[in-house]
């Protein structure tokens, strides 16, 4: 793993620790106990993409339902598959109790991850896998509202080629879109299902 990975997986790790901090300091009204629902804006919030068919796609879409939301990118070497096999044997190992839990793969990458694009990555995952793009802006946007942190980084060696840096969280969104948990990178399947078996 380059070094600059390594530096957005550590930002991962202390964007998630500061916004768990967060959760439990703003949730926690003067002199009461906590609160989850005041906290939980923290993390999260509406977002307008596309979808494998390049129809329009939003977080409202998802209402009744879990989302299970990782950002990455498909031409990603190592973080972003190694992580979609995770949530996908995670998942697998809670059987029916997964089958309110969507799986969302959310491009940071929209110049080349186009609708078919995701679609054809996502599905190597499994078939409940959704992928989603949209413009830069748009992009931009659902990154903001979860914390994630990206940095396109130039291939000095070949013209015109890229990678994106990112932190690496997957974050697990209620059937009302509030924030739940998130997961940090590393965690093995089995530690993801017994903490997603919990908050379910």
């Amino acid at each position: 793993m380059r070094a600059r990975s390594i530096a957005f997986v550590i930002a991962g790790f202390l964007i998630g620790a500061i916004a768990g901090a967060g959760v439990l300091l703003l949730a926690t009204p003067q002199g009461g106990q906590p609160v989850q629902s005041s906290g939980a804006a923290l993390i999260g919030g509406p977002f307008s993409l596309a979808g494998g068919d390049g129809k329009p796609v939003t977080d409202r879409d998802f209402r009744g339902r879990y989302m299970l939301i990782f950002f990455g990118f498909t031409h990603c070497p190592d973080i972003c598959p190694a992580e979609l096999q995770v949530i996908a044997q995670a998942l697998e190992q809670l059987g029916d109790k997964a089958k309110n839990v969507v799986p969302i793969f959310i491009t940071l990458d929209p110049e080349r991850d186009t609708p078919e694009a995701m679609a054809n990555y996502v599905k190597s995952f499994g078939p409940n896998f959704v992928g989603l793009t949209g413009s830069p802006e748009a992009i931009a946007a659902a990154a903001k509202a979860y914390r994630v942190a990206y940095s396109k980084v130039e291939n000095k060696e070949s013209a015109g080629d890229y990678s994106v840096d990112h932190s690496a969280l997957v974050y697990l969104m209620d059937p009302e879109g509030r924030y739940v948990t998130h997961f940090s990178y590393g965690l093995s399947a089995d530690q993801m299902a017994e903490k997603l078996g919990k908050s379910l």
